[in-house]
């Protein structure tokens, strides 16, 4: 019986907005992670760096647990993009005026599970 082990990485600030990070993300989401690095290496957009770290890191911190995992088996299992903190900016304008915005910036968070190594009995003789 094969066991499933779970690990997770949470990056906060990213300086990019959710709804442009969330569409990378979803390249991505129910994948295995060999297979989701491949297509964010190719993906030419900024938050697939952003994404793809977070993806590493997972993985990293699911293979460092000290259990014997199988890499070929390691999924996303959950992966999800919501807001972060807001900056308030002003931009000068014409007359002295100040006009507001914000500078949104989004928390990735990551989730994989993988499959322990099956060992193999010694054939009794």
């Amino acid at each position: 019986m094969e066991k499933t082990h779970f690990a997770h990485a949470y990056i906060k600030g990213v300086d990019s907005q959710p709804r442009k990070t969330s569409v990378v993300a979803s390249l991505a989401r129910d994948r295995y992670v060999q297979d989701a690095l491949v297509i964010l290496e190719n993906t030419p957009r900024r938050a697939a760096r952003a994404v793809k770290k977070a993806i590493e890191s997972a993985n990293a911190n699911l293979l460092q647990t000290g259990i014997s995992i199988d890499p070929k088996t390691i999924r996303i299992s959950r992966i999800s993009v919501t807001a972060g903190t807001r900056m308030r900016r002003y931009v000068p304008a014409s007359r002295g005026r100040a006009l507001p915005y914000e500078k949104v910036s989004s928390n990735i968070f990551v989730e994989v599970a993988g499959e322990e190594k099956v060992k193999k009995d010694k054939e009794k003789k």
